[in-house]
């Protein structure tokens, strides 16, 4: 990480918002926690509105997380591929489709993705779409208008836009995945 870990003896902060986060998180500060915690309206806006965004959303979390994982990798946010590629799989995906959409990536090739279904394909072209121009094709968007209802598609909308902030976060800070050697 470009900044030091936070941790209490550095800078204090209420031990409700460090625990709200460590339940958020199944038991354990991660290094995103450790880089958000030095600011304490960030933290606490932070952890409440991804909460939302991972778990209280209606939208299929498969989708959600390819999305994310097409965000990742387009940024090269490889802390957040390693984090949502595993939560992509326990929503039901597979290794070939995360193969798929790495293959699709490199090579700009739209067959890659044909071990996808229609549903996952748009989401992942979605996904490039608004992180590689921020403009989205009005004839390629009335193709997701026509596919999804209104709240999946703002739904799918809101996670990619989510991501691409969270990936520009961790790429700026360089926090990369905990398991790496730094």
């Amino acid at each position: 990480m470009r900044i030091s870990k936070w941790t209490i003896e550095q800078k204090a902060q209420p031990a409700e918002l460090v625990e709200a986060i460590v339940e958020r998180r199944g038991g354990k500060l991660i290094d995103l926690d450790r880089a958000l915690l030095w600011s304490e309206p960030l933290a606490r806006a932070w952890n409440v509105y991804l909460k939302g965004v991972r778990t209280e959303l209606g939208v299929s979390r498969k989708l959600r997380e390819l999305g994310i994982c097409t965000v990742a990798l387009i940024t090269g946010a490889r802390y957040e591929y390693h984090h949502h590629a595993p939560d992509f799989l326990a929503a039901g995906g597979a290794q070939e489709e995360l193969e798929s959409l790495k293959a699709y990536l490199e090579r700009n090739n739209i067959d890659a993705l044909q071990g996808m279904d229609e549903d996952e394909a748009l989401v992942v072209r979605y996904a490039e779409q608004m992180t590689r121009n921020v403009q989205v094709d009005d004839a390629f968007f009335e193709t997701l208008r026509q596919r999804f209802n209104t709240q999946d598609l703002v739904e799918i909308t809101a996670s990619i836009a989510t991501y691409n902030m969270v990936a520009r976060f961790l790429v700026a800070l360089g926090i990369t995945p905990e398991e790496e050697i730094r």
